[in-house]
């Protein structure tokens, strides 16, 4: 069995209860959750009964617990998680307004995961490893983007692949460095997941077909540009596929994205059609915002079979 692994930051997420509930203000919260795009990720590769692992390193809190003990729970090999005593666990305090969009305030960039070097990756940890997810959000601090670059080279002289959601803001391609690991990622690339306008975002085209041809020329193997309620649409160097969207009541967006990477991944992996694979990963996103809690909508193929189902019968598939 393929084992795909991924690296990056754990931590933990607390929400506001209420639309429009600003942090200026005293107000109710929901968590802590288990939380960070790649532990989202390989806990839904887990939960499909794929063998996943995650490169991190949490406090020696609960929170850094509350995520492992999670983890652990749904399959994940947590063995390269370090505890470390003198650190703390990763936090995010999410307020949503009347339209669902989110913001955030963060404390990564001083948390456990920041602490991730290049002297946590090596062959003999990566040794069993045919696929590594690569998130952009990840990419906060010199020590993990070093530490990623060397993963990355590692499974991809051992004959593995990688699959990469860019997952970054505008602002942080202003600085240099972060621009040039992302350039260097998307040259190992063989599964590129961007949302909507990422599509443009690491490459000269501004153009969306002419973005997907100069992708595709790096050595992109396969291009899947998911567009939240419109579905998502595929590219390879021969076709384009359109799959849409899941009628589903969404309660918390958070997450869906990763969910989606990590189901799509997975079934290419085990070497389902894509048209399959594009219908499970919109399945799995879909799951994911009728849950509240980042982690909480990660399901089995039972599960996402069971929601496809239960769209067919009502007539929902393909709508928002």
């Amino acid at each position: 069995m393929a084992k795909i692994m991924t690296l990056g930051e754990i931590l933990v997420e607390i929400m506001a209860t209420e639309p429009g509930q600003s942090f200026r203000a005293p107000g109710r919260l929901v968590g802590p959750f288990p939380s960070g795009a790649p532990a989202i990720f390989i806990d839904q590769v887990a939960r499909l009964g794929q063998a996943a692992s995650i490169i991190s390193s949490v406090g020696d809190d609960d929170f850094g617990w509350l995520n492992i003990e999670r983890l652990r729970q749904d399959g994940v090999d947590t063995g390269a998680v370090m505890v470390l005593k003198d650190a703390v666990t990763g936090s995010a305090f999410v307020t949503y307004n009347a339209t669902g969009e989110r913001h955030f305030v963060f404390n990564i960039t001083n948390s456990a995961s920041a602490q991730l070097s290049a002297s946590h990756v090596s062959e003999r940890l990566l040794k069993d490893c045919t696929h590594f997810h690569v998130m952009g959000s990840s990419l906060f601090s010199p020590g993990i983007r070093e530490a990623i670059g060397k993963a990355v080279e590692i499974v991809k002289h051992q004959g593995g692949s990688v699959s990469f959601d860019p997952n970054i803001r505008k602002e942080i391609l202003r600085t240099p460095e972060i621009r040039e690991t992302l350039a260097s990622i998307l040259k190992h690339t063989d599964i590129f997941l961007p949302s909507g306008p990422e599509l443009t975002l690491l490459v000269k085209s501004s153009a969306e077909q002419a973005a997907i041809e100069e992708l595709l020329a790096l050595g992109i193997q396969e291009i899947v540009v998911k567009r939240g309620r419109q579905g998502c649409e595929y590219y390879d160097a021969r076709q384009r596929l359109v799959m849409p969207a899941l009628a589903v009541d969404e309660i918390d967006p958070t997450g869906a994205g990763d969910c989606f990477d990590a189901t799509y991944v997975t079934c290419r992996k085990r070497h389902m059609p894509v048209e399959q694979s594009l219908r499970y990963a919109c399945a799995s996103g879909a799951l994911a915002v009728t849950r509240m809690g980042p982690m909480e909508g990660t399901g089995s193929f039972t599960e996402l079979d069971a929601l496809l189902a239960q769209c067919a019968s009502s007539g929902e598939a393909g709508r928002a």
